[in-house]
């Protein structure tokens, strides 16, 4: 059950068939909005669908490349088809890259990165930004990290991508929400999601619960429920920010 009311709002959200993305896709729904879901992962987004849809919620999945502007306008030409409007947009997809020190850093894998998590937003935002203006205006949260703010060693393609996302997202906030579109981003921390458990050993989880002040790990509804709060009426006098769900990592 949701705290949030989203009745008669659209909701679309990249990556929105597993973790984070699919908490977000379910959070939508619980507040009464028709989803749209954009996922590569046809099998378990058509899944995520069919169980949402079991629930009463009105869903659209649209199999999409977000790293490819063309599967983009693609998607958002079918979300305007199917439900005349969009409100919400979450822009959620995307990759951690291969750990290397910078100066090993393939180029295939820094594009790959950039690719996915800094010109795919890019992408999504200049076709979701007409698209909620047309309709009334809306939200869009797009999905920083916590290394959107610091640095960590054999990650920088996705640090370098993080923090660009937050340069986005504040210079969206300032073009747009006098036409009442609000722009913000959410940091998580350490997140219980499919791509970080695969890395999770005991060492590695022992390593990320010290940076964590709160003393356990986030799980998906927790980035997921702020994201709701920023695309509510709640936050209507928050644009331009950067959320840290992070559980105090960002305070060491």
């Amino acid at each position: 059950m949701s705290s949030f009311d989203f009745s008669g709002k659209v909701a679309l959200v990249t990556g929105g068939a597993s973790g984070i993305g699919r908490a977000c896709s379910e959070l939508f729904a619980a507040g009464g909005a028709r989803v749209v879901i954009a996922d590569v992962n046809t099998t378990l987004a058509k899944r995520v669908a069919a169980e949402l849809e079991a629930g009463g919620t009105e869903v659209l999945y649209v199999e999409t490349d977000v790293a490819d502007p063309a599967a983009v306008s693609v998607l958002l030409e079918r979300t305007l088809a199917r439900f005349g409007a969009l409100h919400y947009a979450v822009n959620n997809a995307g990759i951690e890259g291969v750990s290397s020190p910078l100066a090993q850093t393939s180029i295939e894998d820094w594009h790959r990165v950039i690719n996915i998590n800094l010109n795919a937003v890019f992408y999504c935002l200049r076709e979701e930004i007409p698209a909620i203006l047309q309709s009334g205006g809306g939200a869009i949260v797009n999905m920083s990290s916590v290394m959107g703010s610091v640095s960590a060693p054999g990650i920088s393609p996705y640090v370098a991508a993080k923090h660009a996302v937050l340069g986005l997202t504040k210079t969206a906030a300032q073009e747009y929400s006098a036409q009442g579109l609000r722009v913000n981003a959410v940091c998580p921390g350490f997140i219980e999601t499919p791509l970080v458990l695969k890395h999770l050993t005991e060492e590695v989880r022992a390593q990320a619960l010290a940076m964590h002040p709160i003393g356990h790990l986030g799980r998906a509804e927790d980035v997921a429920s702020t994201v709701a709060f920023l695309c509510s009426d709640h936050a209507a006098f928050v644009t331009g920010s950067a959320y840290g769900v992070d559980g105090g990592y960002l305070t060491i």
